[in-house]
């Protein structure tokens, strides 16, 4: 018997999509300074643009997940795109913080079109299911690698332009993925996942406590990752210690605390691709439960070790690699574990409500940060709060029923 291959045309395309998203999505902490700079705008007015941007990617998230299973996957991806890229073009004209903030609910349903929501349940719906837990990893594994090239991309060109400029650049990378589209040929239903509607399957999971479990263990998730990639080069920028000259890291071109904000998130993003595709791999062998109630409680560990130690370059780029290696971990075998109990129909739609707690997570954490920062002068206590929040995902996973919802049928 012939296996099926994991690596898809649907994979590679969707991989694609989600590498340029995620490396403009992940890039916008780089912006913290130079904007605020430009306009004198306090840390907490692009900091909530920030995180109505995450907010409006999470509502956005379930309406991109049932246009695509409505109307098609791929015109869900083109509207995504065209919303994502004229959000970019609109931004960079902007000059009060109530136009940015305007403007990036534009680039949160363009994220949203072209995220994880729509990729992932096509990836996944493509899958056998023997390869699902893995092709789910490497959909989200792309995305990593977004967030290696994002951030020192935009610190790289804002040394020659100004950041209205990257703005363009980024709108035309957006832009990019619609080449993808002929290569995005999802797999149409079987006979016996359309027999049962949308609001029979939704219905039948909000009443399900292990979808609420669920929905509200990545809550954390998003307010820990959110709040890193908005405010963690601003403060590794303002609170570590000089880099040594002539040491590795300046060897390596990072000369400033500015530069190594950046490497950090790059750095994030190196380390998570393997730990992502891990992830899928012990998604297919073990509990996915109980391998993300670890997941949050290593996460829970190390951000308070980090924030209890004096912050320097190495402590900078030990935690960034221990981080990285969780960082998306969770989003395969959330996604899995959404596929498995309640099927493949109808995945984008509840992934998508899933995920809308995820970046209801992250648009406090971001604004939060942006907040507590104007009123304390540094990111301390938001930082612990985010360590609180993580150990409550760690203990919410626990109960987690992992048989299949009564009625769900077989994918």
């Amino acid at each position: 018997m012939t296996r099926a291959p994991l690596i898809t045309p649907i994979l590679i395309a969707g991989s694609i999509v989600m590498l340029l998203s995620f490396s403009v999505r992940s890039a916008f902490g780089v912006f913290q300074i130079p904007i605020a700079d430009d306009f004198g705008w306090a840390r907490a007015e692009f900091s909530l643009a920030i995180a109505i941007q995450n907010l409006f990617w999470g509502l956005g998230q379930p309406i991109f997940g049932a246009i695509a299973e409505k109307i098609g996957d791929r015109k869900a991806i083109v509207i995504g795109a065209v919303l994502y890229a004229s959000g970019l073009v609109m931004s960079a004209f902007a000059t009060t913080p109530f136009a940015m903030q305007s403007l990036e609910i534009l680039v949160g349903f363009g994220i949203a079109g072209t995220g994880f929501g729509v990729i992932l349940a096509m990836v996944g719906r493509a899958a056998s299911d023997e390869n699902r837990s893995m092709a789910l990893a490497f959909a989200t594994a792309a995305g990593s690698a977004g967030q290696v090239v994002g951030p020192p991309l935009a610190e790289a060109l804002l040394r020659f332009m100004p950041w209205q400029s990257v703005f363009f650049v980024f709108a035309g990378l957006i832009l990019i993925t619609l080449f993808t589209l002929p290569m995005m040929r999802a797999p149409a239903a079987s006979k016996s996942e359309l027999q049962e509607s949308m609001g029979t399957v939704v219905l039948r999971a909000f009443k399900d406590p292990s979808y609420g479990m669920i929905f509200l263990g990545f809550f954390s998730c998003g307010y820990q990752l959110a709040f890193v990639v908005a405010h963690f080069p601003a403060m590794v920028a303002e609170m570590c210690g000089a880099i040594q000259q002539g040491g590795l890291l300046h060897n390596l071109g990072i000369t400033t605390t500015s530069v190594l904000g950046a490497a950090a998130i790059a750095i994030i993003g190196a380390f998570n691709i393997a730990g992502t595709l891990l992830a899928g791999w012990a998604g297919k062998h073990y509990s996915k439960k109980y391998l993300l109630a670890t997941i949050y409680t290593m996460r829970t560990v190390a951000a308070a070790i980090f924030i209890s130690l004096p912050i320097t370059p190495t402590t900078v780029v030990v935690f960034s690699a221990v981080m990285g290696s969780l960082w998306l971990a969770t989003v395969p075998l959330t996604s899995g574990l959404v596929a498995h109990l309640y099927g493949l129909r109808y995945m984008g739609t509840l992934y998508g409500f899933v995920f809308l707690s995820h970046q209801l997570g992250s648009f406090i954490g971001v604004w939060l940060g942006g907040a507590l920062y104007d009123a304390t002068g540094d990111y301390t206590l938001v930082w612990w709060i985010g360590v609180a929040v993580g150990a409550f995902s760690a203990l919410i996973h626990l109960p987690i029923r992992e048989g299949r919802a009564p009625g769900t049928l077989a994918t």
